[in-house]
């Protein structure tokens, strides 16, 4: 079968529309950053994780800004706790951070290792934040305990520093226009 001109809102079965290819070769792209920066954390020492999750927290609204919002304090014995952040500009509530730069699984001992340092704290709300993934067991014990301890892994970190612009820079913005039809139909 030959490849006849279609109309631009039909294509063949196999072939994409313009915006699908756009779409597609976008989160190829994507895809390819959120792992280099995965990677480039794993290149780091792990102090610039500490700061890369306190950075990302604070650029996702909590604190206000980065001076006063929160620090990273992960050091020997930091009983657990590698950040800490104001849940509000007023620092009513904080939120304590945990920073795993793993390549392995990180399973159910950790989460509770991070819980108990949550409650040494008195603290009621924790992120625990890791470069590879969590087990199924991890997830389970953080759904069944009282302290809310949300669990970021490696693609969800990806995700977030992409979409709020940690440690990435816009490199080409292209803007697609359609025909606005209300502006041509006569009134």
């Amino acid at each position: 079968m030959s490849a006849e001109r279609l109309d631009d809102t039909e294509t063949l079965p196999d072939e994409q529309t313009p915006e699908e290819a756009f779409e597609n070769a976008y989160q190829k792209i994507r895809s390819d950053v959120e792992a280099e920066i995965i990677a480039r954390i794993l290149a780091n020492p792990p102090e610039f994780m500490e700061r890369v999750i306190v950075d990302l927290v604070v650029k996702m609204g909590y604190g206000g800004n980065r001076k006063d919002a929160g620090e990273a304090i992960g050091r020997s014995g930091d009983e657990g706790i590698d950040g800490i952040i104001k849940e509000d500009p007023l620092g009513l509530d904080i939120i304590y951070l945990q920073a795993k730069r793993y390549e392995g699984t990180v399973g159910r001992p950790d989460v509770q290792k991070f819980a108990g340092a949550l409650q040494g704290q008195r603290a009621k709300k924790g992120i625990f934040i890791t470069t590879s993934s969590f087990s199924r067991e991890a997830r389970d014990f953080a759904t069944k305990i009282e302290s809310k301890i949300i669990l970021i892994d490696g693609p969800m970190l990806g995700r977030l520093m992409f979409d709020y612009g940690i440690g990435v820079s816009v490199s080409t913005a292209y803007e697609l226009k359609r025909i606005d039809t209300d502006y041509f139909e006569e009134s």
